[in-house]
């Protein structure tokens, strides 16, 4: 399976400065791993899986396990987002403070292809009714939707 990511990226990342203020205002050490794995996930346009950024960071000398436990230690600090949308493989986002990602949103798996797509929030509306748990009118739920992508229809 692949992601959207290697062809889409996003315009002017963040100062080296930036990343490390980031990670040291989440109450981590800032290091050279954390940085590149935060570079990483700014530049995504869709979630990247541990394999995505071992594919990504491997080449600058990082390995599988450093990779990890760096995403491990900035999910828990907040700074990066993790969903399983459904094939068991845990994906990664930037917690970002604008419109996009920020918190919970829809996603969409292409059931073919493989590709994950980021949707916006506003294409998903979920409404409660009688009987609906309250973690949906709290918002406290992933949404993820499969289907064929417009390359593969």
């Amino acid at each position: 399976m692949r992601t959207a990511m290697a062809s889409k990226k996003r315009a002017a990342p963040l100062a080296l400065a930036e990343y490390q203020d980031k990670i040291r205002t989440a109450g981590l050490r800032s290091t050279a791993p954390r940085v590149a794995v935060l570079r990483e996930l700014e530049a995504a346009t869709s979630p990247l899986s541990h394999a995505d950024l071992v594919d990504s960071l491997g080449s600058q000398g990082y390995d599988r396990v450093t990779i990890y436990r760096n995403l491990t230690d900035l999910t828990e600090a907040g700074l990066v987002v993790r969903a399983d949308l459904g094939d068991h493989v845990w994906r990664f986002e930037l917690r970002r403070a604008g419109r996009e990602h920020t918190g919970h949103h829809p996603h969409f798996t292409c059931t073919d292809c493989g590709t994950v797509s980021c949707l916006p929030e506003a294409s998903v509306r979920i409404s409660s009714a009688k009987g609906t748990p309250k973690s949906i009118s709290a918002r406290a739920v992933e949404v993820h939707l499969r289907g064929l992508c417009d390359h593969c229809a």
